[in-house]
């Protein structure tokens, strides 16, 4: 596995990657190249990453654990917790001017927010009206300078993009689903997510925050100039700030959190575990099995589209929170594991897979800081090949 790692960095994919594998029980680690290439750190078992998007399945199992309290119910309005989305508009176009909008048709439940259905988006992947107030107003989509309570009020006087219940649009919905859990604890969500999941399950590097001590191990961001060739990148899209601020209220429970390969396995091990790992349990087992359950219809899985492709159209799933595959197919990197294997990637490289039918799962760290535009041009892709890679070579392992 390093030789397929080592041959990336060489090639100037990456600046370094991370793999830890588990399977019949034992864990398998390998990793290539640097945390920082100046000062010739290498990559290790410890090194610490933004995981972007991986955050989201963490958020999510923080609400389900409010559920199975009775504290909030799945079908239940938000605007119970939060008054500001009571009476929502709805653009009459994704791509439309802001003040052409109808009534929304209902209000907004806890399970539009978990499945991606509440008419929320992201700004970033779509050219329109909405897109350009979102970042005007939100802030940054990781850190941001607006208050959790004020950010909350402006998502909600902005139109959502689609009928909440009616189609998936990927975006801040598990943001708001994380500010909304945090208001209904009274706490920060990083207190929250500490009490409830990072303590239980002995997640001691997980955090919004690298405290300073543990700085010398986290990963820099790399990213890519203009040519493709690797570069320090210390923010990234205007949403990351080179150091944030301890005293920075805003904690993104869709894309802010910074964890390692050994904390994030125990996490996946919650979807081999019935939602338990080591005797501590953190869900009820017919909670996990919803929440890794498809919840889109046919029609908004064939009409669900994300940087210009559907990735749910044939053969994959969304449950609550996470991706499942319904049909394997080897040729689909989203598609490779058993059907009920649960994934959800993050924007800078990592990606996770739990597969309850064989008990096999893996987690791959990097910081590839690509943005889209380099993308669409073929630069900073070459780290999912690189999963691809390592996901053919687990398999046939």
């Amino acid at each position: 596995m390093e030789q397929i790692l080592c041959k990336s960095v060489a090639e100037g994919q990456v600046a370094g990657a991370s793999l830890l594998v588990l399977r019949a029980g034992q864990t398998h680690f390998a990793a290539a190249g640097w945390r920082d290439i100046e000062r010739k750190l290498p990559i290790e078992r410890g090194t610490i990453f933004r995981i972007a998007s991986m955050t989201k399945p963490i958020t999510s199992v923080a609400a389900l654990i409010l559920v199975e309290e009775g504290r909030i119910a799945l079908d239940e309005p938000i605007a119970r917790v939060a008054p500001e989305f009571a009476k929502m508009r709805v653009l009459l176009r994704p791509d439309g001017p802001l003040d052409q909008t109808v009534e929304a048709n209902r209000q907004i439940t806890f399970d539009d927010l978990l499945t991606h259905r509440s008419g929320l988006t992201y700004g970033d992947p779509h050219r329109s009206p909405l897109s350009a107030a979102y970042r005007e107003r939100l802030g940054g989509d990781i850190d941001s300078h607006v208050e959790p309570d004020e950010w909350i009020r402006r998502l909600a006087e902005l139109p959502l993009v689609a009928q909440p219940g009616s189609a998936m649009y990927y975006g801040n919905s598990t943001d708001l689903l994380g500010l909304l859990v945090a208001r209904i604890e009274g706490l920060h969500l990083g207190e929250v997510l500490l009490h409830r999941i990072f303590e239980p399950l002995g997640m001691t590097d997980t955090g919004f925050w690298v405290p300073p001590e543990k700085r010398e191990r986290r990963a820099s961001a790399y990213g890519f100039d203009e040519q493709g060739r690797l570069m320090k990148r210390a923010t990234w899209g205007g949403v990351v700030v080179e150091e944030r601020p301890k005293e920075m209220a805003y904690e993104s429970g869709g894309v802010g959190l910074w964890s390692t390969l050994d904390d994030y396995l125990k996490f996946a091990r919650l979807f081999l575990g019935d939602g338990a790992v080591d005797g501590v349990r953190l869900l009820r087992p017919a909670t996990l099995r919803k929440m890794m359950t498809n919840q889109l219809t046919h029609e908004q899985r064939a009409n669900s589209v994300f940087l210009g492709r559907k990735p749910f159209a044939v053969g994959r799933g969304f449950g609550l929170g996470v991706s499942v595959v319904l049909e394997q197919d080897e040729s689909d990197m989203f598609r490779r594991g058993n059907p009920g294997t649960v994934t959800w990637p993050g924007a800078y490289g990592g990606w996770w897979e739990a597969d309850p039918t064989d008990q096999s799962a893996f987690v791959f760290l990097a910081h590839n800081m690509a943005d889209l535009a380099q993308m669409a041009r073929g630069i900073g892709i070459g780290v999912w090949a690189l999963i691809d890679d390592v996901q053919r070579a687990i398999a046939q392992s």
